[in-house]
């Protein structure tokens, strides 16, 4: 299987990429920020591991090229996840995702135990007490100064449709990377496929009530948790909860790096990963 395919999962059509060989060990990538994300971002990074590795990459319900209906819970996206590993054909998967995505990671290590051999998280936390935390560091911020009428909208769901979700995205943009670059928040701001729905719904009903930390020592597989030493939204703290919580947990910090260490040290972080996926999950075992 390659290219985008179109397959129903749950009464939902999906987008979805399969990459690498058949018979190895199944990555399955969740991307971050529901409406603003796509599955361009695990096919970028997790992709690279697919010289030995099964990657499954795809837009979940409500973002990017996937169809919108139902609902955008959760529980819902959860069983999407599921619904992928039973259609390309794994028993059980690698589990992985950055920010948002880490979220949904860990609901479906929690939601389907016997259905996960190791959870890849990046940038990501267990709980919404890193919001706080955000809003305090962009109103620090000294790189440029927050407009947080706007940011308020987009944190807490309330953006007015597509185009406020643009705008209110380009005000908080500059804070994400470890250097700025206005050309490169321009870049972002032009690629992201915007689906304010799928993005006021997890952020008005879903965040306020997240909080699985007190099943986070039920995860009985190892978990490898990265995250930027600069990130402002998904702050250090927030990868050391999970890390102390998990069973078997490993934590690595990528100093020179915001939000996104995937690309900010692409070669480390992926050698980081591919190391742990050799170690619990070798490319030999399938």
């Amino acid at each position: 299987m390659s290219g985008v395919q179109r397959v129903r999962i749950n009464d939902n059509e999906l987008a979805v990429e399969v990459l690498g060989p058949e018979g190895a060990p199944v990555v399955l990538a969740h991307h971050g920020a529901p409406g603003l994300g796509s599955r361009a971002e695990p096919r970028a990074s997790f992709g690279r591991l697919a010289d030995e590795y099964r990657v499954v990459v795809f837009d979940a319900r409500g973002s990017g090229e996937s169809e919108g209906s139902g609902t955008f819970s959760h529980e819902q996206w959860a069983a999407d996840l599921d619904g992928l590993r039973a259609w390309v054909g794994a028993e059980d998967v690698v589990v992985a995702g950055g920010s948002y995505g880490g979220f949904m990671a860990l609901e479906y290590a929690i939601r389907y135990p016997g259905r996960v051999r190791a959870v890849v998280l990046r940038d990501t936390s267990a709980d919404h007490s890193n919001m706080h935390r955000a809003r305090e560091n962009a109103l620090a911020s000294d790189r440029v100064r927050v407009d947080m009428e706007k940011f308020d909208r987009i944190d807490t769901g309330q953006v007015r449709d597509d185009d406020d979700l643009r705008d209110c995205w380009r005000e908080i943009l500059p804070l994400y990377d470890f250097t700025y670059d206005p050309a490169v928040v321009e870049r972002k701001v032009a690629a992201t496929p915007y689906r304010f729905e799928a993005h006021n719904h997890a952020f008005s009903v879903n965040m306020p009530s997240y909080d699985i930390t007190a099943q986070l020592p039920s995860i009985p597989v190892p978990v490898l948790v990265t995250v930027g030493r600069a990130d402002w939204i998904t702050p250090v703290e927030s990868s050391e909860k999970i890390v102390s919580l998990v069973p078997d947990g490993r934590l690595v910090v990528f100093e020179r790096s915001g939000h996104s260490p995937q690309v900010e040290e692409a070669e480390a972080w992926t050698a980081t990963v591919r190391g742990f996926l050799h170690e619990v999950v070798p490319p030999a075992a399938a």
